[in-house]
């Protein structure tokens, strides 16, 4: 007997009705209306709002939640977002722009990333939010911008640990990297830093991320506070804040299974009393991108065409790669894995077919999914691919062979 395959976790976040998806209580075929053209974007509020109050809930109440831009930027989204969280972490000037547009304040924003531009420093110093530094050419562009501007730059030193967050999707932490300063060279770097008249945060460090193992989450919060701690007696200056990075990931594939928040948080807390044991008057921040974003939102395309090849389905629909790289495969996964799919105009069809979803580009690499077994679709009907909140449309080639744009919608 063959063993059931693994199913992918089961997507109910959103309501369904009269056999249609909704999202933001709109149905879906409406909100295409009410959008004009397929494909789009589209992220529901009220998750956002519930997923970060959940969050909370599990967190030590000490702990400040920022949201990491790079995971959606959307101008609207990150309106809302700067009603939810304690502050913004970002990755480029561009992001700067959209969250300085918001309420939220400088003080609560910082930047990181590898090879930053100088005029891009310029403008983080000018604009009073953290940099998160991650070389020690970096400390002295900081200096001459501080010099040039009249203003000392908020550094905060990125540390590249010894140790790595265990069963990540990507590391970005531990061996070589190009993220951060490596360790053993942060006493180094803290006294550089002080010698240029810097004026000292605190430290970063974002060992990976997409983690669904509580466990191995656990282990690298408790190793960063420890960190942290041992370098204190380096430091210039009080430590004001102390970003543990964040790695919390969503189930996407078949066989995942969402992350055990409340475990995670509640080590956390204990951790986290040591650590103010010892640096009482210390923030300690989590960044999330994708754990706050990534469920509320969906990406729909149209069918344009139904085909059989061989005995295969084909329906061909008007979005794809170049506008959701992640769902194609080719956004870091070696072996292609579908994405939760759904036919949104017919979400509770017996009639099931195993289809393959494709997009109108003339690569092989366009495919959105791969042998799934769905309700019956026809030309007309709205395809969904869930977990879409996050690194999406802005992560994607939309560029390529000079398709349509797909638009973005918060609902």
């Amino acid at each position: 007997m063959n063993p059931t395959p693994p199913q992918h976790a089961p997507m109910t976040q959103f309501a369904v009705v009269k056999n249609e998806l909704c999202i933001g209580g709109i149905a879906l075929s409406r909100l295409a209306q009410r959008l004009g053209s397929t494909p789009f974007y589209a992220y529901d509020r009220h998750l956002l709002s519930q997923r970060v109050a959940e969050l909370r809930l599990a967190m030590p109440p000490a702990l400040k939640i920022h949201y990491a831009m790079k995971a959606n930027p959307m101008p609207a989204l990150v309106q809302h977002m700067a009603t939810l969280v304690d502050g913004f972490d970002l990755a480029s000037a561009g992001e700067m722009q959209v969250a300085l547009d918001t309420t939220m304040p400088a003080k609560q924003i910082s930047m990181a990333g590898p090879g930053k531009r100088p005029e891009e420093l310029r403008q983080a110093v000018a604009a009073g939010i953290t940099v998160n530094a991650e070389s020690f050419q970096e400390l002295a562009t900081l200096a001459r911008v501080s010099a040039e501007i009249g203003l000392s730059a908020k550094v905060a030193l990125r540390i590249n640990p010894a140790f790595e967050l265990k069963a990540s999707g990507m590391k970005m932490g531990g061996g070589a990297k190009q993220f951060g300063i490596d360790e053993e060279l942060i006493p180094d770097a803290l006294k550089q830093l002080q010698a240029l008249g810097l004026d000292f945060q605190g430290f970063h460090i974002y060992s990976g991320s997409q983690n669904l193992k509580a466990e191995a989450i656990i282990e690298a919060q408790q190793k960063s506070l420890l960190l942290c701690q041992q370098l204190a007696a380096h430091c210039p200056s009080p430590i004001h804040k102390v970003n543990i990075g964040g790695g919390y990931g969503i189930p996407y594939f078949p066989g995942e299974t969402p992350l055990a928040i409340g475990q995670v948080g509640e080590a956390l807390a204990a951790t986290m009393d040591t650590f103010k044991a010892a640096q009482p008057d210390t923030e300690v921040v989590i960044e999330l991108g994708r754990y706050l974003v990534g469920e509320a939102g969906i990406y729909v395309a149209k069918v344009l065409d139904k085909k059989v090849s061989r005995g295969q389905i084909y329906l061909m629909v008007d979005g794809g790669l170049h506008h959701h790289l992640a769902a194609s495969g080719n956004f870091g996964q070696v072996i292609r894995k579908n994405y939760p799919v759904a036919i949104g105009t017919n979400m509770a069809g017996e009639e099931l077919e195993c289809v393959n979803i494709v997009g109108p580009l003339c690569t092989p690499l366009d495919s959105l999914a791969d042998k799934m077994l769905l309700p019956k679709a026809e030309i007309g009907d709205l395809v969904v691919i869930f977990q879409s909140g996050a690194y999406g449309y802005t992560a994607s080639p939309s560029k390529f062979l000079s398709q349509p744009d797909a638009m973005e919608a918060l609902v």
